[in-house]
C-alpha cells in the first residue's frame, strides 16, 4: 500500500493564502482527527467534491481558521482520497499546519509524486503527465495551448492509434506462424509489407510535425548577427521592447553575446545578440567576434542585419552562403535610402525583408516569415497532434527504425518468426511514450522534474 503523502501545493513565502495537499489511503482518517467544520452536517454527508469551512487542530490546540477541499477517490487527480487546506498566508502558519499532518501519520511527498500517482492510477498517461510540466513552464501563449492539447489528451490518442496498427501487424505476424498456408504466403507478405508501411507512414508524419512541437515547447535558438553599427542591438531592443543592449554610434559597442527571449507570433525566440564582425586589434572584442561564429553554428535561426544603402561585405555574403537555410537577411536602415535608389537586395536569393528600426517598420514581414517557417509554410494551430519533447522524439523513431528493419528483413524472405521480433520491438518503444511499457528508472527520472506538490 502506498503511504499518505503531504506537501505544500503553493509557493514557499508570504501570500494571502498556502495550500497543503494531501493525498493517500489514510488522508480522510488524519484529517477527520484534526479538522473540526463549522457545518458538520454537510461534511458528513460524504460529497465526492466539497468545500467547508473549520478549524485545524492538533492535540486540542486550534491552529488556524481554514477552507478544506474534499475529493474522493476515484474522481480525484491521484485516483486517491485528496485534501487540500488552504490556511491563511504566512509560512509559519502553514507550515505547523504541515507538521501537525505528518505527525498524524502522512509523509513528505517527493517531487511530481501526485503526478505519478495520477500515472500509477490511470488518470494521466507519461505524455499527459509531461504536458503538466510544460504547461507549468510554458512562456508564450502557444506553448501553453500546446500543452493543454496534449494535457488533453490529442496526443495520446494518435499514439495510442499508432500502437493499435503495430499490435495488428504483431497479430497478423502471429497468425502466420501458427496457421502457415505455403499457397498464400505472397500475398500474405503483400499485406504484411502493406500494413508495415502504413504505420511507417503515419509514423512520418508525427516526426515531421515534432520539429515545430519542440520550437514551440523550448523556443527557436536565434543569433543576430551582422557588421558594427548595422543596427543589431537596436534590433534587439526593439524585439523585447525595452532598452536592453546599450546602443550608439560607436563601432563594437557589444563585445559579449547578450541573451534573452521573446514571444514574436507566439513562438518564443532565445535570442543572441552578437559582437559585429569585423578585423579588430582589441582583444577583448576579437574574443567577442569569436563567439559570434561560435553562436551561428548551433543557431537555429541567423537573423543577418545589413545596412540598405552599402553593398555587401564579403563576411556578410560568407555567412549568407554558409547558412542560407537558416538566415533571413534583415536590410535595415531602409529610412536612410534616397528617392529612386536601387535597392540592392532585388536580385539576390533567398529570403529578404526590408525594415527600419528606428520607424519600427517591417517587423510584421519578419514575423509571418518566423512563422512559415515554424509551421513549415502551413497555417496549422497548436490542437494539432505534436510532439514535443526529446523522450517521446526519441522513442518515435526507435520505433520507426524498428519497422524499417522489419521491412528489409520482410524484402530478404525471412521468416515469420524473426519478423516479429522487430514489430514487437517497436511496438515497446510505442508503448514507452504514453508509459503502457516502462521503467521504474524512466518514472522516477520524468517525475523528478515536477515541482514539489505538484
Amino acid at each position: 500500500m502506498l503511504d499518505t503523502i503531504v506537501a505544500m501545493a503553493t509557493a514557499i513565502g508570504d501570500a494571502s493564502i498556502h495550500i497543503i495537499r494531501m493525498s493517500g489511503p489514510k488522508a480522510t482518517e488524519i484529517i477527520e482527527e484534526c479538522f473540526e467544520p463549522r457545518n458538520k452536517e454537510r461534511w458528513l454527508r460524504g460529497e465526492k467534491f466539497t468545500l467547508n469551512r473549520g478549524f485545524f487542530s492538533d492535540n486540542n490546540r486550534v491552529l488556524d481558521e481554514v477552507l478544506v477541499g474534499r475529493m474522493l477517490a476515484p474522481s480525484s487527480y491521484t485516483g486517491e482520497d485528496v485534501y487540500e487546506v488552504n490556511c491563511h498566508g504566512g509560512l509559519f502558519i502553514a507550515q505547523r499546519i504541515l507538521q501537525a499532518i505528518l505527525r498524524h501519520g502522512a509523509q513528505l511527498a517527493e517531487p511530481g509524486e501526485f503526478s505519478k500517482r495520477a500515472f500509477l492510477h490511470g488518470k494521466l498517461d507519461l505524455v499527459q503527465a509531461e504536458a503538466v510540466i510544460d504547461l507549468i513552464s510554458s512562456r508564450t501563449e502557444t506553448s501553453a495551448n500546446l500543452a493543454l492539447s496534449q494535457l488533453s489528451g490529442g496526443l495520446s490518442e494518435t499514439i495510442l492509434a499508432l500502437r493499435e496498427e503495430i499490435l495488428e501487424i504483431l497479430a497478423f505476424i502471429e497468425a502466420g506462424i501458427d496457421f502457415p498456408e505455403d499457397d498464400v504466403e505472397s500475398l500474405d507478405r503483400e499485406s504484411l509489407e502493406s500494413m508495415i508501411n502504413k504505420a511507417h507512414a503515419d509514423i512520418k508524419l508525427l516526426l515531421e510535425g515534432s520539429k515545430t512541437g519542440k520550437i514551440l515547447r523550448d523556443g527557436l535558438i536565434t543569433v543576430i548577427v551582422g557588421q558594427p553599427n548595422v543596427g543589431k542591438s537596436s534590433l534587439l531592443n526593439a524585439l523585447l521592447h525595452e532598452e536592453r543592449a546599450i546602443v550608439t554610434d560607436i563601432p563594437g559597442t557589444t563585445r559579449d553575446e547578450i541573451r534573452e527571449s521573446v514571444s514574436v507570433g507566439g513562438i518564443l525566440l532565445q535570442l543572441v545578440d552578437t559582437a559585429g564582425i569585423c578585423e579588430s586589434d582589441d582583444l577583448v572584442e576579437r574574443l567577442g567576434i569569436e563567439r559570434t561564429w561560435k553562436a551561428l553554428k548551433t543557431a537555429e535561426l541567423i537573423l543577418l542585419v545589413v545596412q540598405a544603402n552599402l553593398p555587401l561585405t564579403e563576411v556578410e555574403r560568407h555567412i549568407l552562403d554558409s547558412y542560407s537555410d537558416k538566415v533571413i537577411v534583415l536590410v535595415n536602415k531602409i529610412d536612410l535610402l534616397e528617392q529612386g535608389q536601387t535597392n540592392i537586395w532585388s536580385n539576390e536569393k533567398g529570403i529578404w525583408i526590408p525594415i527600419s528600426v528606428l520607424q519600427l517598420q517591417g517587423f510584421d514581414e519578419l514575423e509571418k516569415e518566423i512563422r512559415k517557417r515554424v509551421y513549415q509554410g502551413e497555417a496549422i494551430g497548436t490542437n494539432e497532434p505534436f510532439l514535443s519533447n526529446v523522450r517521446q522524439i526519441t522513442s518515435l523513431e526507435r520505433c520507426d527504425n524498428a519497422l524499417s528493419q522489419s521491412l528489409k528483413s520482410l524484402q530478404q524472405g525471412m521468416p515469420w518468426d524473426i519478423l516479429s521480433i522487430d514489430i514487437r520491438q517497436a511496438l515497446q518503444y510505442a508503448s514507452e511514450i504514453t508509459g503502457h511499457n516502462v521503467q521504474e528508472s524512466l518514472l522516477e527520472d520524468i517525475f523528478s522534474r515536477f515541482c514539489i506538490g505538484k
